[in-house]
Order: structure tokens, then C-alpha cells, then sequence
């Protein structure tokens, strides 16, 4: 059966779901159970059987003038209303690339446990972008970008800032060429802060658009994982640096504090507020994903304290509403009013189609996950060489053709997981990796409820 709603109960809040629409209901008790027993197509009066069914726990009035509510609902289109979005899957082909994850530093100053990336070198040893690969770089974004104007460009290791000077050449460059192309470079950098000092502050906050930086929340919980090469944590050394660069920072650019939580920390709401309490607004962080056998992973039996845990955390955030000014978990970040767009919705991030990697060695990949993976090797920018049959096959790839995630309700807000992961842990980006779906679930859940609490906040505040 074809599922078109997602229903649930939260926080004293029963919430309905239209997976198509994308519309969101807060219904009594009596229109939450009537949707057990209905489906379209409708029958002009409410069965005989729904109401038999009912009538234990409600009036024959109620159950009919609420049936009738569904139908007028479903007539309206914002319940039980039907996909759009399908018509949409095979046009979503061959997108001009508009950005990418430079590869500035494969090499790193810590030796997080989780590195996905091999401790920085992702498994092919450390080196350095040159400004010539980085050059090319930007040229290969320029022509590839056709007449997109507005271009992202993510500076990534590794750690960026052991190549500091090339990062300056690179913006300095691509500044150089934004008159001449009609082009506006957006530009992003990861760090873990451990050189961070003034001048590279002041060129952050100045250059880029956005800035991730890496913390995992509690000190003994950030050190535990994020060691230096001696094996000594880093959480007093980049602290004050990263507080320093926030409270420089203009208002108008964004930034966020970027972290993982482990089996170790499943009290992850902990870490959460620990950030806050620090003076972070804009938070992130986010679960473990690794191979199963790892100590620190989380795996299925985990999950319903993780659940847990993400509700307790939606829990406290809004109890901190009510007496501090409100910040962003982005996890828990929704828009229920208009949402991205339909190929957004279809395809998620654009890995492989709009968006690429590029190594130090130039070699070009449909994202920074996919480093290494020579199956995914798109091409080199010094021998001029770029896959568009890859590029044609990540266009492709949304979540209609991924088996699992065309009967989902979640599906237009994941846009079927993330490929990389998809790939290295369920063998295919059309499978899905299953943990992290499940996650995804349940932080979507988190999100629509704290939505709700907030609409109604704001109705009963305008009375």
C-alpha cells in the first residue's frame, strides 16, 4: 500500500503528516484514530464499519462530523494528496556545477578516532594543494558553472589551515576573476582551531561566508576523540580561539560549531548545551558514521537511547526558550512553510552532479566522501579530464531510484541519505544506509513537533 501520511504522537502533541503536500496537522484524538481506519478513495457517508469501530471511545455525531472533516481535507489536497514530485525525477539531469570542496590540505594536527578520512591524507599520504591545482580549480568552476552566478567554494582537509597561504591565493584569485565572469564566490572553511590565531581570524571573518568549527561539546567528551598527534586533547587550546573569531565575527555571516557524538556520549543533549553555554548559537552535532565494529559506533541496539535522547533534547531546548534567547540545533531546523525546491527535495546535496571535490592532486570526485574511491574518479584538471557519465549518473539518482525510499514518509526531507554513506555501507548509492535513516526519522519527528509548539506559542501570544 502506497503510504501517504505519517502520524505520530509527541510531547502531548498527535501530529499528521501529509508526506506529499508536506503539510503538517496537530488533530484531536478522534481525527487521530478515524486515520487508522480510512483511505482514499471515500465513500460519500462515513462506513458503518469505522463508526461500529469507534464508537467504543467517541459519539456517532463526533465520528461522522469528523469523517466528514477528512474528506474536505482530502478534496482540499492537504491530506491523503497525491505525489507531484515524480514528474519532476527525470528532468533532474545534468545540473551546471556550482560548487566545490577543495581539498586544500590532505594532512592534519589531530588524530580524531572517527576521522573518516584516514586522519587527514584519506589513505593516499600528506601533501598539500599548490596554488597551481588550486587555480585550476577555480577555472574548472567557472566554466563548468555555465551562467550560474552565484558559486560555493569549501575549503577542506584534512586541515585547511596547514596551507594557509595557498587559501589566501585561492580567494585572492577567484576575486580576481568574479567581475570578469558575473560570478559571486561563497566561500566556507573547516577547521579544528588548533592554528587558529589573529591574522587568520580577521581573513576568516572577512573572506569567508561561512565557517565550520569543529568541537564535540564537553571538554572530556571533545577530548576524548579529537587528540592531538602526542594524544593529548585540544579542547582548551582551540576554545578560546573559536570564541575569539565568533564574537569578531559580523552578524550578517553565518558560522557554526560542527561536532559527533559517539557510543561514549549518548547524553549528546549534554554537549549540545555545553556549546551553548559557551556562547555558540549555531550548533550541530551529529551521529557517528562508521564501520559497525568500531568501539565508539553506534549500532541498532543504541538506538532506542539515542531516540530518547533526541527527545530530550527538543524537550530542553524549549524549556531554555522560555528564559534565554533561542539558538539553532541544526538537526532540528525545518521549514514547513515552503521548503526547498522540488529537484532539492528529490536529489538532497547535488553530490556528483552540482557539486564536487577536488584533491591536491587534482583528481575530481562527486564529493569529499568519495576521495580515494577510484570507481567515482570523475577526472583530473592538469590532464583535462572529466566523467560526465558519472556526473549523469549522480544527476539521476534521487529518491526514486532508491527501492527503499519511494514508500517513505521522510523522503522529501533526506532526499534518500547521503550517497557516500548509501555506498560504503549498504553497497550502492540507490541502497540506504539503514541506521542512518532511522536517525533521520526521528530527528525529523523532533523537528515537527518543536514546529508545532512554536506555531502555537506564537498564535496564543497574537491573542
Amino acid at each position: 500500500m502506497l503510504v501517504l501520511i505519517h502520524k505520530y504522537k509527541l510531547n502531548g502533541y498527535n501530529i499528521v503528516l501529509d508526506i506529499n503536500s508536506g503539510g503538517v496537522h496537530v488533530v484531536d484524538d478522534l481525527l487521530y484514530d478515524m486515520l487508522d481506519n480510512v483511505e482514499p478513495p471515500f465513500e460519500k457517508e462515513c462506513p458503518k464499519k469505522v463508526v461500529d469501530k469507534l464508537l467504543r471511545f467517541y459519539k456517532e455525531e463526533d465520528i461522522k462530523t469528523c469523517y466528514d472533516e477528512v474528506v474536505q481535507a482530502y478534496e482540499e489536497k492537504i491530506l491523503f494528496s497525491e505525489d507531484v514530485y515524480g514528474k519532476y525525477a527525470k528532468d533532474a539531469i545534468n545540473s551546471p556545477v556550482k560548487a566545490m570542496c577543495l581539498h586544500i590540505a590532505h594532512d592534519c594536527n589531530l588524530r580524531c578516532d572517527y576521522c573518516f578520512a584516514s586522519t587527514g591524507d584519506f589513505g593516499g599520504g600528506r601533501k598539500l594543494m599548490d596554488f597551481a591545482t588550486g587555480k585550476k580549480a577555480i577555472d574548472f568552476l567557472l566554466e563548468k558553472s555555465q551562467d550560474r552566478e552565484n558559486l560555493e567554494l569549501d575549503f577542506f582537509g584534512g586541515e585547511p589551515l596547514m596551507n594557509f597561504e595557498v587559501v589566501k591565493q585561492i580567494v585572492n584569485y577567484a576575486r580576481s576573476k568574479e567581475k570578469e565572469y558575473n560570478k559571486n564566490f561563497r566561500f566556507t572553511l573547516t577547521t579544528n582551531g588548533m592554528l587558529l590565531d589573529d591574522e587568520k581570524i580577521d581573513f576568516i571573518n572577512k573572506e569567508m561566508s561561512n565557517i565550520v568549527l569543529s568541537v564535540d561539546g564537553r571538554p572530556e567528551v571533545n577530548d576524548k576523540m579529537r587528540k592531538r598527534v602526542d594524544g593529548t586533547g585540544c579542547y582548551d587550546k582551540i576554545m578560546p580561539q573559536f570564541k575569539k573569531l565568533v564574537e569578531k565575527r559580523d552578524k550578517d555571516k553565518d558560522y557554526y560549531v560542527r561536532g559527533t557524538f559517539t557510543k561514549y556520549n549518548l547524553d549528546f543533549a549534554e554537549d549540545v548545551f555545553s556549546l551553548n553555554k559557551e556562547g555558540f548559537d549555531q550548533i550541530s552535532v551529529e551521529p557517528v558514521v562508521c564501520n559497525s565494529k568500531e568501539p565508539y559506533a553506534i549500532t541498532e541496539g543504541d538506538l532506542p537511547a539515542v531516540f530518547k535522547e533526541y527527545e530530550r533534547l527538543a524537550m530542553m531546548i524549549l524549556e531554555n526558550e522560555k528564559i534565554k534567547p533561542k539558538f539553532n540545533f541544526f538537526h532540528f531546523m525545518i521549514d514547513l512553510d515552503q521548503g526547498p525546491c522540488a529537484i532539492k527535495r528529490l536529489r538532497g546535496c547535488g553530490c556528483g552532479n552540482d557539486y564536487i571535490a577536488i584533491t591536491p592532486e587534482g583528481d575530481i570526485y562527486p564529493c569529499h566522501q568519495f576521495v580515494g574511491e577510484e570507481k567515482f574518479k570523475m577526472g583530473n584538471l592538469h590532464e583535462g579530464t572529466f566523467d560526465v557519465a558519472i556526473k549523469e549518473e549522480f544527476a539521476k539518482t534521487n529518491v526514486y531510484s532508491k527501492p527503499e525510499c519511494t514508500n517513505c514518509w521522510a523522503k522529501f526531507y533526506c532526499s534518500g541519505g547521503c550517497n557516500a554513506n548509501n555506498y560504503q555501507y549498504a553497497g550502492d548509492i540507490h541502497n540506504i544506509h539503514k541506521l542512518s535513516c532511522q536517525l533521520m526519522k526521528k530527528r525529523l519527528e523532533c523537528a515537527i513537533m518543536l514546529k508545532a509548539v512554536r506555531v502555537e506559542q506564537e498564535e496564543n501570544e497574537s491573542i
